[in-house]
């Protein structure tokens, strides 16, 4: 294993761990602040939104083959 190859699965495992957290975060802020079930949805597609265009982003570019 090359040192690319390491730092591509070391990005990846990292940026899996990071969102995993910004997702605990996000339902702990619409737990704290008593948000229902519709204020829970807006908080995680309002939060969430640049964390899939995140990782859409990296399904393009697996498929696309860049």
């Amino acid at each position: 294993m090359d040192f690319e190859q390491f730092e591509e699965i070391a990005l990846m495992v990292g940026l899996t761990i990071i969102i995993g957290f910004m997702m605990f975060i996000i339902y702990d802020l619409g737990k704290r602040s008593k948000a229902g079930k519709f204020g829970m949805a807006v908080l995680f597609f309002a939060l969430g939104l640049g964390m899939v265009g995140f990782v859409v982003k990296g399904v393009l570019k697996l498929t696309m083959n860049i």
